[in-house]
């Protein structure tokens, strides 16, 4: 079953030992043949957000809700179960010290 870990940050940009760990980390989980996609994001100023209200499209510059937490990147793994997309989200550097990651299984049609 697909899974999708949606990373969020915490607010700090990491140094060194943190890309490390995102590179041992997105290595193991093409290794193991569970990754299915995945992206990191661009920084939230450079977010465009569109709500239509009344039939009128609104656009505004920047991240729809003010939040301590912004999604920064998602993978998609094809696992056996949750119980197997909580361990990765577990392994993922983006769970680790402030941030967190969400694990929602994906519809397939």
């Amino acid at each position: 079953m697909k899974y999708m870990l949606l990373i969020y940050t915490g607010g700090n940009t990491g140094d060194a030992g943190d890309f490390q760990a995102w590179m041992e980390y997105d290595k193991s989980v093409k290794e193991a043949g569970v990754y299915v996609s995945g992206e990191s994001l661009t920084d939230p100023a450079d977010t465009t957000t569109v709500k239509v209200t009344g039939g009128e499209r609104i656009v505004t510059d920047g991240p729809f809700a003010e939040g301590r937490e912004l999604l920064g990147g998602y993978y998609v793994i094809d696992v056996p179960d949750k119980a197997t997309a909580l361990e990765w989200a577990a392994r993922c550097p983006g769970s680790w010290e402030g941030g967190a990651v969400s694990v929602r299984p994906c519809d397939t049609y």
